[in-house]
């Protein structure tokens, strides 16, 4: 028999490795397990990819125009869904850099003029959906720009300190929190969250810091959207890795777990080079498995958690993913999209951009063509993605099936669903390893090389970032 690692049987030992405190109970762990969540993803989300655009350095002119001309190329790479950081107006008062942070909205109900007219963003909105795309947007729901329109009109929207004070949190600066406790502060947000489903025609939005939020909010303001949206609903991603919020509230998560054991498996492998005195945890390949347990234990069934190897965060903070993850980069892309989940693409990744956007103030659009390799390996994942139901998100995706090799370093593992099977081998360590297994090796004689369309062929041994992807014929 194949060597299953059954994520069910495991999960309750991994979510007490894994959860807040380490003392998961076993019971918990299957009342998790077993919870779906309360929303229906639609049919379209299922093998769809997403795609983050940053509209200030998309482009040289840096506006919608210029961002609808580039529908076409988009529509070629294979992306599903646009989401478009955020479009509103930047606040002046305490502003970084030359033009501000997206983040630091002055007005929820108009659009940024650097970026065009709102005329033209629903001309836009409406275009994409014309050429199959799902738009949302980013939305900043957790705190306003410190000049916001909401300051002056409505102080009573915000935290204050003991003095009466507006406060801001962290680092930032620039923004003053939203106070959650107020109704009409809820009231306000929802409404101003349906002038964009109902006048701008969007399909949904990813949602900033969504854990700094109360949950209860996001589950009472999901019906509200989905009823003015009709159909299908919105579409919501939450950036926060936080089980709750995808009960009743959004249908995907970020996976930063994933996104740091990806950062750690490269750093153990010798590829980390971002910062030369960062410290990290000693991790292989093997590490995958326990973090899936985990989160199957953890998160409602049929939710979603979206895998990156870079997004907005990631270029300008934390490094590209060249420099977070070397010679490995593009095995853990694969991985992004062939392990369970929805497999994000960031602004000029497509080209192999090795740089960091500037985020304050303007910068150099990628050079979108001639096309690249890179252009070439994402569209044959997006279309790896498109073509095969066992990659499919939530529960209809395939379970894993994992294949122990000798070499912790040697990733092996297959998803099936209605007789196709996609199998995934990649070298994820610092070394050529030989390919062998502890018990049955997969079987691959009726598959073929999915980059190649040659016969599949089990390897005798792999390079460092060397994969394979292998599908029924």
């Amino acid at each position: 028999m194949k060597k299953i690692l059954s994520f069910s049987a495991i999960a309750a030992l991994a979510a007490s490795l894994f959860s807040c405190g380490g003392n998961a109970t076993q019971a918990n762990s299957e009342e998790r397990d077993s919870t779906f969540t309360s929303l229906n993803q639609p049919e379209w989300s299922r093998n769809a990819v997403i795609y983050e655009i940053n509209w200030r350095q998309m482009t040289p002119e840096g506006n919608i125009a210029a961002l609808q001309n580039q529908l076409p190329r988009l529509k070629d790479l294979g992306v599903d869904i646009l989401w478009i950081m955020p479009v509103h107006p930047i606040s002046e008062l305490n502003r970084k850099g030359e033009l501000g942070s997206y983040y630091a909205a002055k007005d929820y109900k108009d659009v940024n003029p650097d970026l065009g007219t709102r005329e033209e963003f629903k001309a836009f909105v409406d275009e994409a959906h014309k050429q199959g795309f799902k738009v949302i947007i980013d939305w900043v729901p957790n705190h306003t720009g410190c000049d916001a329109v909401w300051v002056e009109e409505h102080p009573e929207y915000y935290v204050k300190d003991s003095v009466g004070n507006m406060v801001g949190q962290y680092d930032w600066t620039d923004v003053y929190k939203l106070d959650y406790s107020q109704q009409a502060t809820r009231d306000a947000m929802a409404d101003a969250m349906k002038f964009w489903i109902t006048d701008m025609g969007i399909d949904g939005f990813r949602c900033d810091v969504a854990m700094e939020v109360p949950t209860d909010f996001w589950d009472a303001v999901r019906p509200q959207l989905d009823s003015v949206k009709g159909g299908e609903g919105v579409f919501m991603l939450a950036e926060a890795s936080k089980p709750e919020l995808q009960k009743h509230g959004f249908n995907m998560g970020y996976n930063w777990p994933m996104k740091d054991l990806f950062s750690e498996i490269a750093a153990s492998a010798g590829q980390y080079t971002f910062k030369p005195d960062a410290k990290f945890p000693v991790k292989n390949a093997t590490a995958i498995d326990s973090l899936l347990a985990a989160q199957k234990a953890d998160y409602p069934r049929d939710s979603y958690l979206m895998n990156m190897t870079s997004n907005h965060d990631l270029n300008s903070w934390e490094g590209t993913e060249f420099e977070r993850l070397g010679n490995l980069h593009k095995a853990f892309a694969v991985l992004s999209y062939t392990l369970p989940g929805m497999p994000l693409i960031y602004t000029g990744q497509e080209t192999g951009m090795n740089r960091a956007f500037e985020f304050f103030k303007k910068d150099n659009a990628p050079e979108w063509e001639p096309r690249n390799e890179y252009f070439t390996f994402y569209q044959q994942l997006n279309n790896l993605k498109h073509s095969q139901p066992a990659l499919q998100a939530g529960e209809k995706g395939g379970e894993m099936v994992r294949f122990e090799t000798t070499v912790p370093d040697i990733y092996v593992f297959s998803r099936t669903v209605d007789g196709k099977t996609v199998t995934v081998l990649t070298n994820l360590g610092a070394s050529e390893a030989p390919v062998q297994f502890s018990a049955d090796a997969p079987e691959v004689a009726e598959m073929i090389n999915f980059f190649t369309s040659e016969a599949a062929e089990l390897p005798a041994a792999m390079a460092p970032g060397e994969y394979l992807v292998f599908i029924s014929k």
